[in-house]
């Protein structure tokens, strides 16, 4: 069954109709409803459309954090060939939120690293609903350093709504697991891109985004911390998130006029979850693209661009 996010109830109730229809033309073969599936159908895409023309920030917020969101480990298993993952940071323990290992894409040998939330509570829980703890990042610097011995380009795929905030976390050294991993970044001497495919949630994001290009899908968000954590700090108010996340400046939309990302990528009507298949081959042009862009830039180029690219922001507002 299709998840529906608060707003989208008119889009839930035309579906619900189409779906009645049809199970009462399977029961009764001599009704003809084809007729009557059509118009609903229609008027169902339509509302659609209108609907996800207008989202509004706190909606694209909604959209970001849908459950049936494709994934890290659905891109892989999408774009990836004979995918190896690599695990645990050598130092303490292999955190499940950050996955990463090796694979070939579209016959070119790439170094992956990602945000896995699961989609049930059981992988939920498994993954600590993609937020990572300090052995996350430390593996993440692994995975870059063996990348850059190797000469490959790395890919990081963000959704994370934060770093995991817990004792042991922070007994463990997160914010400089967090600053080691960004620094490891902004040092490669191989391509880095970076692609926000849900929520980019502050350090926990750009310690795997610090790039030579950023992309955003069209429904994700970008932000130093969550609409309800802003509330909470600002208002002492979580239920005041609307308000934050429309102040806040997170969409891709705004991002991009501010030039805090390259470029966006388009999503299917109605979100992600929608057509897995066409964002999986938006996403793949996009990375093939920039890939052969950056091919023949060399070490130096690579990081002094990168390094520009990240000064430069909030230099021309």
């Amino acid at each position: 069954m299709q998840a529906y996010l608060e707003f989208e109830k008119q889009i839930a109730d035309l579906e619900g109709k189409v779906r009645e229809l049809r199970a009462m033309g399977e029961a009764d073969g001599a009704m003809n409803i084809e007729d009557d599936v059509a118009r609903l159908q229609a008027k169902s895409e339509q509302a659609l459309q209108d609907l996800y023309r207008k989202l509004d920030p706190w909606q694209k917020t909604q959209v970001a954090r849908h459950p049936d969101r494709p994934h890290f480990k659905d891109y892989i298993a999408a774009l990836i060939e004979d995918f190896q993952p690599l695990a645990g940071d050598r130092g303490f323990a292999d955190d499940h939120a950050i996955q990463s290992g090796l694979g070939w894409f579209r016959g070119r040998s790439v170094a992956l690293i990602g945000h896995e939330k699961g989609n049930d509570t059981q992988t939920r829980l498994h993954h600590n609903f993609g937020m990572a703890r300090p052995e996350g990042y430390r593996k993440a610097v692994r995975v870059m350093k063996l990348a850059e011995r190797f000469g490959i380009p790395v890919i990081s795929l963000v959704d994370t709504a934060g770093a995991y905030p817990g004792i042991g976390a922070e007994e463990r050294g997160q914010a400089e697991a967090i600053a080691r991993s960004t620094e490891a970044c902004l040092n490669l001497t191989v391509p880095l891109i970076s692609i926000i495919i849900g929520e980019g949630g502050s350090g926990g994001a750009i310690a795997i985004a610090a790039a030579n290009r950023v992309f955003m899908l069209e429904h994700s968000i970008y932000s130093v911390i969550s609409p309800e954590g802003a509330a909470s700090i600002l208002w002492r108010d979580a239920t005041r998130a609307k308000e934050a996340a429309t102040s806040m400046k997170i969409t891709a939309q705004d991002l991009e006029r501010l030039g805090i990302i390259d470029a966006i990528i388009p999503e299917p009507v109605g979100g992600a979850h929608r057509g897995a298949e066409q964002i999986f081959d938006a996403t793949a042009q996009v990375l093939e693209k920039v890939l052969d862009e950056l091919a023949d830039k060399s070490g130096d180029e690579l990081r002094k661009s990168r390094r520009e690219k990240f000064l430069a922001i909030g230099r021309n507002l």
